[in-house]
């Protein structure tokens, strides 16, 4: 998508719609005003008669009378005024773009009716993460399927001041697209080696990039990891990714770990048939990491980070793990396998423990698309988030309110913890069905020696379908990526 900022004198080139975001019992100013002088007085009528308010989610689309210099005219509804923020601007423009995608017109232009609270930038932003498409392995598909819109446009008062705010906005979108892009992937092309070779290929953008296999992780007694994909016949891998962005190269670095399980059939503790296509994305919570990464990288953050995914595939070969077997992880405490389909935590162990042992960093923040029971606790909008600091806590929900990615405060009660406890081994995998993911959570806690440190459940969020959220598009969302890129702007960058 070709992204540009004009002012509300530029002519509006051939082929195009004009969206108008309009407010409840707004009045048109500025740009929309002679937009709509133009146009007859036609958007005025619009807003003044039938059931178009204005509210928040409406669109009206329509034909430009004759002699207007747009094709298609879109009122788009942003609710009410004092209630409206930057994702608001973000919701309406790709609400427009939605509307003309499939127009046959090649261009959008969008424009705010109240110029005081325009935010183009934000605007833009909305766009690109609307118009996000997984296309490459379609063949046949007819050309009225297939978007038509390439270029957009966003009117604004100050050009330049525009793109450089989108600048930073257009690095967080690459983020995100990078993050959907290896979530939707098919599992027999994204196996633990290809992900970490697309990783590795983002030092191009200044990380650092080290990637451990099975023989390095065996030597650092990585056995809780190792053991998920040893009935694989793909390597399990450890990618570790650098930024230093803060002035002192040396300075303490903040961290983020990923569960990568590229796919999950359970194991031995084989899944049910149906729906297990959908497994190629337990995956989501390294792919959130690696794009938030990309992200920092992107806008050169003035920050040092550290991301640690532990890529895996979880298959039931001969050689797999069993229920009952023991396993000893790289912290040295053993783990007996009750369940093989909970084989997230598995790695996160390793991954975890390697990450706070080697870096020392100020906290840990891992993702993960770790247990059905989030789904069934919080529903299919929020993430649930267990920490053991609460002003770690405090910053992640703070920026979740800010980007609205919902996420939700989860207990972590010390009496479940017992439910963990095994009769043979430090602790077991699961413990049951009751209260699942705030033992999986509990578990993890195991790992993390007293760091503070956020566990980020996304098994409800890092895929939708449907979506009802016009910036997410069905499929790969990204989740994660732009939260945790906003609590690192807003908390820790020097």
């Amino acid at each position: 998508m070709d992204i540009q900022f004009v002012t509300a004198a530029a002519d509006l080139p051939e082929n195009s719609a004009l969206a108008i975001i309009v407010f409840e019992g707004a009045v048109l100013s500025g740009a929309a005003a002679e937009a709509d002088s133009l146009a007859g007085g036609v958007v005025g009528r619009a807003l003044a008669q039938g059931r178009f308010t204005g509210a928040k989610g409406q669109v009206l689309d329509f034909v430009a009378p004759a002699g207007h210099s747009a094709a298609r005219l879109v009122l788009v509804g942003a609710g009410k005024r004092d209630a409206f923020d930057a994702v608001g601007a973000e919701h309406a423009a790709a609400s427009a773009y939605s509307a003309v995608k499939l127009s046959g017109l090649t261009g959008l232009r969008v424009a705010f009716a109240d110029e005081a609270t325009a935010q183009p930038e934000r605007a833009a932003l909305g766009v690109r993460l609307g118009a996000y498409r997984f296309d490459r392995y379609r063949t046949k598909e007819a050309a009225d399927k297939k978007p038509s819109v390439v270029r957009a446009e966003f009117v604004c008062a100050d050009v330049e001041a525009a793109q450089a705010a989108f600048t930073t906005l257009a690095a967080l979108a690459d983020g995100i697209a990078f993050a959907r892009d290896l979530v939707s992937e098919p599992p027999n092309i994204l196996y633990p080696v290809e992900f970490a070779r697309r990783v590795k290929a983002l030092e191009t953008l200044g990380l650092e990039v080290e990637i451990l296999g099975e023989a390095e992780m065996q030597k650092l007694g990585m056995g809780s990891l190792l053991g998920v994909g040893q009935g694989s016949a793909r390597e399990s891998q450890l990618a570790i990714m650098r930024w230093n962005g803060a002035a002192d190269p040396a300075a303490q670095p903040i961290a983020f770990v990923g569960k990568g399980v590229c796919f999950d059939t359970g194991g031995i503790s084989i899944k049910p048939a149906e729906g297990m296509e959908d497994m190629k994305w337990d995956m989501g919570g390294a792919a959130a990491v690696a794009g938030l990464m990309h992200a920092l990288a992107g806008r050169k953050a003035k920050v040092n980070a550290v991301g640690v995914l532990g890529l895996v595939e979880n298959m039931p070969d001969g050689d797999a793990q069993r229920p009952g077997d023991v396993v000893t992880s790289m912290s040295g405490q053993t783990i007996e396998i009750i369940n093989t389909d909970a084989e997230g935590r598995l790695v996160l162990a390793d991954a975890l423990w390697y990450c706070q042992d080697r870096f020392k960093p100020k906290f840990m923040v891992d993702l993960a698309t770790l247990t059905g029971a989030i789904i069934i606790s919080l529903g299919n909008d929020y993430a649930g988030v267990f920490s053991n600091n609460d002003e770690l806590a405090d910053n992640l929900l703070a920026a979740s309110k800010a980007e609205a990615e919902p996420l939700w405060r989860m207990p972590l009660p010390p009496a479940y913890d017992k439910q963990i406890d095994s009769m043979i081994a430090d602790m077991k995998n699961t413990g049951g069905r009751a209260g699942g993911s705030i033992t999986a959570a509990l578990f993890l806690q195991r790992f993390v020696n007293d760091l503070p440190w956020a566990h980020m459940d996304i098994a409800s969020t890092a895929w939708k379908k449907p979506s009802s959220v016009p910036t997410l598009p069905e499929g790969a969302t990204g989740y994660g990526v732009r939260l945790l890129n906003r609590m690192v702007a807003d908390r820790y960058e020097s």
